[in-house]
Formats: structure tokens, C-alpha cells, sequence
């Protein structure tokens, strides 16, 4: 059998440090590196290209917003560059031309779990020094989702939060807390209907749906440097017990741990729940004609442990891409979509505004009635865990809160998984 050859302790000493001058040093130029980038083209002016997924908006919100910047910046033109409709796809596509350090993209619709991440990477500018925005005019959870370390990185430009849909002839008044909600349940049982239901297949969904109800209770899953796993506690334990304890005992049906927003939505509107977690898009259909609950429905915030709940945050943020050309041009174009006449642009297309005063218009409100039930719900949003590593994040969350829920872990040890999931996802 042949041996190779181990080089000698003094040998292995000497090369030691030569190692570790050399990653150092790599660590050193990819900072240097990506400062050198975002301060290269910071005065650049000219026509740029905005990413967003797939304008599903009945009004075609994107497309006004396009044109009513294009009307007045004839030499600073905006090209809209349609993805699909599909989240992961969206994403690939933008991470494909982050690491090709592809000037093609200017300006950047994040989802906005992948803000942290983009910001952690150097993909995106932060906006700070010349490069700050007005953020005073905002909802501040939707600011909040948009910033990382402390550090503004992109303009919220839509939010979205949670609302509990209940049947208004079964029950008088919406509950505020899990409590009041759960003592309803026998009227549910009366009625041979389910009483409560969200999300809860294992997908993102059940990320949002547990990440609701853990916050609710006070609980949290990263620290502020949004690594350090913080699941590990009394509040979080508290708030998944809820739901186990729900689900166990039947007041969350069975054929809920299948559910994603079409299934829940539609048993909603067949008349099958008494209450239901989902998204303002959901209203509509609830109240159209075909509907079984059809004017029999109301909205209002989640309910929480002791009032109003923590609503996990939908919507998107746009940034300026670290490799964009026309940085000013970028900049300003940012400032619009958070302006007045862009943000009634896209409320008027459904799409949940992220500046306080939309909520209050009575024509919009005559539109769209849940518009004051979202605006509480969203003041007291949480945003999803923001981190460099949420996909790996999401994942640990959901796989141990369905395992709960089947009863194939307690909750604590899914608590527990959670922790060491999070622990591990920056690895």
C-alpha cells in the first residue's frame, strides 16, 4: 500500500498562516470590490429598465406607473421588464444577473423576504448620504422589511398584510384575541362547519401562518443581525401551541395541513369556515356572486394574545441594483413610487399602499371596505425573519411546524428543530 507523504509540523505551521493571510485578503478585496461598485456611476442619468413579476393587476398598475413618469422624463425613459409569475423564477432571474454584475437591471421589485439578502451580498445601493429617501409619509413595518443592519436598502414599494375573514351572521362581532376566537368554536360545530383555518400545507404559506401567530405571542425567530436564531423561548412556544392544540382537538380541520391559499379561500367562500387567515386578495371572491357567503362575511385585523395579532408582511421593495449606470435616474425613480399620485396608482389596482393617507380615501375604502382592517393590521405587522438565509430560514420553520401539527414532533422539539435549523442556515 503506498503512503503518502504528511508534511512535518514545522512544515504544516508555516503554510498556517500563509492561509489564512490569504483568505484575509480575499475577504478584504470582495469588501473593497463591492464599495468600488456602489460608488461607481452614482451621478449617472439616463433611460434605465425596472424587474418586476408579472403586473396581475385588473387596472395594469405597473404599466400607469411606467407612463406617467415616461410623460415627464423624456430622456430618462423607464423600460419595464416583465417576469413571470412565478416567486422562484423571479428570483433566479435576479440573482442570475446580480452575479453576472449585469447593468441591465436598474432598478429591482424584491419580494420582501430577499431584501436582507440582496443587502448582505452588496447587490443592491443603500439608500443613505445622497442616496436617502422620505420615509416619514410611510407605514414603518413596511420601512422596517426594507432595512437591513440598520440600513435603509430599498423604498417599500406595496405591502400586504393578514386579515381574519369571519362570518358576521354566526358570530357579532370579530374576536381580537386566539381566546375569544377559539370559545367560538362550538357555534362552528353547531353549524357542522370548521371554525378556524389558514395556510397550513408545508410551502411558505405555513412560514407566514406560524410566523403570525409566534410573534403574536411575543415570539421571535432572528436577531438583529439577522443571524443569531432567537426561537428558543417561552412566547415561542406558546404561540405554536395554539395551533397544535387547535388543530388536535379539531377546531382547525383536518384537511387543513393541505390547504394553500386556493383550497383555504375556497372553503371559505363554500360556506365550510367560520373563520379564515388570508390575504385581502381573498375578498373579492368572497364577495362575488357565486359566493355562499356572499354578503354574510366581514374582515378585521388577526387576533393576537392579548388584542390585534402580528401580521407577517407581504409586498415588495424596490432597490437600485449596485451595478446600475444611470444611479440618479434610479434614485429619483425610486422617490415616485413611493409618491402620493404613484401609491393611489396602486391601491386603485388592488395592491396595498405603503403610505398611511391612501387608507383613509372613502373612494378607495367604497372599493375596497377591508382597507381600514388592513391598515391596523398592517401597523402592527411584523416582517418575515430578515435575514441573508431565509430560504434555509423559511424551510426550518415550516418543516418543524408541520411536524407539530401531524404530531410528529412535540412542540417543543419543534422549537427546538427550528432553533438548530436557523443555526445552521448561514452554513
Amino acid at each position: 500500500m503506498a503512503f503518502k507523504k504528511v508534511p512535518s509540523l514545522r512544515a504544516a505551521l508555516v503554510l498556517l498562516p500563509i492561509a489564512l493571510l490569504t483568505v484575509t485578503f480575499a475577504t478584504a478585496c470582495n469588501t473593497s470590490d463591492t464599495d468600488e461598485q456602489l460608488s461607481r456611476n452614482q451621478d449617472g442619468r439616463g433611460p434605465i429598465t425596472y424587474v418586476e413579476g408579472k403586473d396581475t393587476t385588473e387596472t395594469g398598475a405597473v404599466k400607469q406607473l411606467i407612463d406617467r413618469w415616461n410623460a415627464t422624463h423624456p430622456d430618462e425613459q423607464v423600460t419595464y421588464k416583465e417576469q413571470s409569475n412565478d416567486a422562484s423564477a423571479q428570483y433566479d432571474d435576479l440573482v442570475e444577473h446580480m452575479r453576472a454584475k449585469s447593468p441591465d437591471y436598474d432598478v429591482v421589485a424584491l419580494d420582501v423576504p430577499w431584501t436582507a439578502e440582496f443587502a448582505a451580498k452588496g447587490w443592491i445601493q443603500p439608500l443613505e448620504d445622497q442616496f436617502a429617501i422620505d420615509t416619514a409619509p410611510l407605514l414603518s413595518p413596511p420601512v422596517a422589511s426594507a432595512t437591513y443592519n440598520g440600513t435603509l436598502y430599498a423604498a417599500p414599494r406595496n405591502t400586504n398584510g393578514g386579515l381574519l375573514f369571519y362570518r358576521k351572521d354566526l358570530v357579532p362581532a370579530p374576536p381580537r384575541t386566539w381566546a375569544e376566537m377559539l370559545a367560538s368554536c362550538p357555534i362552528a360545530r353547531e353549524q357542522q362547519i370548521g371554525c378556524y383555518a389558514g395556510q397550513f400545507a408545508p410551502y411558505e404559506g405555513l412560514t407566514v401562518n406560524t410566523a403570525e401567530v409566534i410573534n403574536a405571542f411575543g415570539g421571535t425567530f432572528v436577531g438583529t443581525d439577522g443571524r443569531t436564531p432567537t426561537v428558543n423561548s417561552a412566547e415561542s412556544r406558546a404561540g405554536l401551541q395554539q395551533l397544535v392544540d387547535a388543530y388536535k382537538v379539531g377546531d382547525i380541520p383536518r384537511e387543513a395541513v393541505t390547504f394553500q391559499e386556493p383550497e383555504s379561500g375556497a372553503a371559505f367562500n363554500q360556506g365550510k369556515l367560520m373563520f379564515l387567515r388570508s390575504w385581502p386578495s381573498t375578498y373579492g371572491d368572497a364577495a362575488s356572486e357565486s359566493s355562499a357567503v356572499k354578503d354574510k362575511f366581514g374582515v378585521a385585523p388577526l387576533p393576537g394574545d392579548a388584542g390585534i395579532g402580528a401580521s407577517t408582511l407581504g409586498g415588495y421593495n424596490a432597490a437600485i441594483s449596485a451595478y446600475s449606470e444611470n444611479k440618479a435616474t434610479a434614485l429619483d425613480f425610486l422617490k415616485y413610487l413611493i409618491s402620493e399620485e404613484a401609491q393611489h396608482i396602486i391601491a386603485s389596482g388592488a395592491l396595498p399602499s405603503v403610505r398611511a393617507s391612501i387608507y383613509d380615501d372613502p373612494a378607495l375604502i367604497a372599493k375596497m371596505p377591508y382597507l381600514p382592517a388592513l391598515k391596523d393590521s398592517i401597523a402592527s405587522a411584523v416582517p418575515r425573519p430578515v435575514t441573508p438565509f431565509y430560504p434555509a430560514v423559511s424551510k426550518a420553520i415550516q418543516d418543524n411546524a408541520y411536524a407539530a401539527l401531524t404530531g410528529t414532533k412535540s412542540v417543543n422539539d419543534a422549537i427546538i428543530g427550528m432553533q438548530k435549523g436557523i443555526e445552521t442556515a448561514g452554513s
